[in-house]
């Protein structure tokens, strides 16, 4: 579904990624993990063309979408949902919603959507009218996704969808991922906890210094002692 081929992106003279390579097939919760700064971010930013590829190549369903602008790549199906939420806080709930289907004209459709949306986080409905600016860090985080799904995505991208939350609130956040991806949608999720987004994908890549040093399934990733070590908290 998604092919990145060797990309190297730049931010000024900084190097950020070194040659990044990575795939997702159709029906995957695929997820990177990495310390601080190894790039992972960036991955995402460089798939969106937010942070523009200077060399290598981003395919996805065939096509080459590396110089794509942003709002295109949102009308071939990609989405992400931003580190730190990103919402709009003086906008209600349901304006923050109906500001995912800006490329939308099926009125019924968005109607649909919203209200699956409300069935996912049923807090969502009953805070329909409150301002986004208002609601905790866990609602927000709920209504940044309900936000990207309003888009149809067929690849959704996650970044720390767990930063700042309470752990009950993050076990709630993954469920609802694993809900969203059995119901069609690809997910590649960045998280810098380890544990959490291996227990939920597929398969995973770990990033360092901006380049993949290791990739497998979950299992493998979860087995392996330096993995372990590094990134989960293990001796």
């Amino acid at each position: 579904m998604l092919r990145v081929e060797g990309i190297h992106t730049y931010y000024g003279s900084i190097h950020a990624l070194k040659g990044v390579s990575l795939r997702i097939t159709e029906g995957e919760i695929v997820t990177l993990i990495g310390a601080n700064g190894a790039g992972k971010t960036t991955t995402l930013m460089s798939i969106c063309n937010v942070t523009p590829v200077r060399e290598g190549k981003v395919s996805f369903r065939g096509g080459d979408i590396t110089r794509l602008s942003s709002d295109r790549i949102v009308a071939q199906g990609i989405t992400q949902v931003p580190e730190g939420r990103m919402i709009f806080p003086v906008l209600t709930v349901e304006e923050n919603l109906l500001m995912g289907a800006y490329l939308r004209r099926d009125r019924e459709g968005i109607r649909r959507d919203t209200e699956k949306v409300f069935d996912l986080f049923p807090v969502l409905r009953e805070r329909r009218r409150q301002h986004g600016g208002t609601l905790s860090g866990g609602e927000q985080q709920m209504l940044a996704i309900g936000r990207a799904l309003m888009a149809q995505p067929r690849l959704l991208l996650l970044d720390e969808p767990s930063l700042g939350l309470a752990p009950i609130v993050v076990e709630n956040i993954f469920e609802v991922i694993r809900q969203i991806n059995l119901a069609g949608t690809t997910v590649l999720l960045v998280e810098q906890n380890a544990q959490m987004a291996l227990s939920i994908a597929h398969r995973g890549y770990v990033l360092a210094t901006g380049e993949v040093i290791m990739e497998g399934t979950s299992e493998e990733l979860l087995n392996d002692p330096k993995v372990r070590a590094a990134y989960l908290g293990e001796d």
